[in-house]
């Protein structure tokens, strides 16, 4: 078992339609954030029992998923996937953010479910600043699980 701290320069997205079309998107981006699973909870205080509470699981919350990368030529299919999702609030995809080691071996890998794409952000424009153009995506998802590297 490897007991090294994953590192987190090192990842890739996957992101695939779930209207039978090719693969959207399998690319490096530049950041990602908003992998996140929590709980609410419900509280009771019962009554006589002044030094306690009695704590219930409530639903799973989760977050959203912001990703954004340098823009150039390939990049217009996560465009194209936001204007067929506002054409069809129905369409969704699955993502899978994976974790790499820094040789290249998968780690692990976050699997987010039915996904929905809720923002697309061009790049801010400057002239005088030089910087690479990067585009920016909002995705929320139903669910998120843990995928050890090898299916475990």
């Amino acid at each position: 078992m490897n007991t090294l701290p994953f590192t987190a320069f090192s990842f890739a997205v996957e992101i695939v339609r779930d209207d039978g079309s090719a693969p959207l998107v399998s690319a490096a981006f530049a950041e990602c954030d908003g992998l996140e699973l929590g709980m609410e909870v419900k509280t009771i205080r019962e009554g006589g029992a002044n030094d306690r509470q009695i704590r219930l699981a409530g639903p799973a919350t989760v977050g959203q998923l912001t990703l954004k990368r340098g823009m150039t030529d390939d990049s217009l299919e996560l465009w194209l996937w936001m204007n067929d999702s506002l054409a069809d609030p129905a369409l969704r995809a699955d993502a899978e953010v994976v974790l790499l080691a820094p040789d290249g071996r998968e780690r692990v890998r976050f699997v987010l479910s039915r996904c929905l794409p809720i923002k697309m952000k061009a790049p801010a424009l400057h002239g005088k600043d030089g910087a690479i153009a990067v585009e920016e995506l909002q995705i929320v998802y139903e669910r998120i699980r843990v995928k050890r590297a090898g299916g475990g």
